[in-house]
């Protein structure tokens, strides 16, 4: 068990790919956390200015605005890893062997699905706002400060193309488990008792992990 994500690995080409995609996930939640911290950090800017010399921060909401993707999409495909997102764990968990696999893998299709339709439409808005030929290559910008909107429109469809490849892995991984009846698959979270989790959070606060 790979620390608190719950997610075997062994010497597999798709345990290999699971670590390897594990690293750009990574890097793509830790831009997310640098994200919020830096809004923090224009939080204290915005009103110490304010407050100590009656000058706030230009911009504040165009800012915010700006990072609210690095903020909540950068990191899904990490959590996706790690079996993190809403899951109907009440009902998945009576599941055993192979029906266990199967509403998986179902789950995690349908899924992908969405989340091509998602990267589609999401690439489409990105296009309308990004042009060479303009300033800053952007055809739309922030209201108070005009910051270029394009960047920020452009990781949307980044984030979900890393979660869609997240999510071809986990149905390799499950559909690996369906058709050889396996008990322990490689590369997708395993479902774990409130027991193990909270013991798995005890070893990650610990540094085990």
């Amino acid at each position: 068990m790979a620390g608190s994500s719950a997610v075997l690995e062994d010497g597999s080409l798709l345990s290999r790919l699971d670590k390897g995609l594990l690293k750009l996930e990574t890097f793509f939640a830790m831009v997310s956390g640098i994200a919020v911290f830096m809004l923090m950090v224009l939080a204290v800017w915005s009103v110490g200015g304010r407050k100590f010399f009656g000058v706030p921060l230009a911009g504040y909401v165009d800012w915010i605005e700006f990072a609210m993707p690095l903020i909540a999409i950068m990191g899904i495909a990490y959590t996706q890893r790690n079996g993190g997102h809403v899951r109907m764990d009440i009902l998945i968990g009576q599941l055993k062997g192979r029906a266990l696999w199967a509403a998986e893998t179902l789950s995690v299709v349908l899924i992908l699905l969405l989340m091509l339709a998602l990267i589609w439409g999401s690439w489409a808005h990105f296009l309308r706002s990004f042009d060479f030929s303009a300033p800053l290559w952007s055809r739309d910008s922030s209201i108070d400060i005009g910051l270029p909107i394009w960047p920020a429109k452009l990781v949307v469809p980044a984030a979900f193309s890393v979660l869609a490849l997240r999510l071809v892995l986990q149905i390799w991984g499950y559909g690996r488990a369906l058709v050889l009846g396996l008990e322990h698959p490689v590369a997708v979270p395993m479902v774990q008792s409130a027991v193990e989790q909270a013991m798995a959070e005890a070893e990650h606060l610990d540094g085990r992990d």
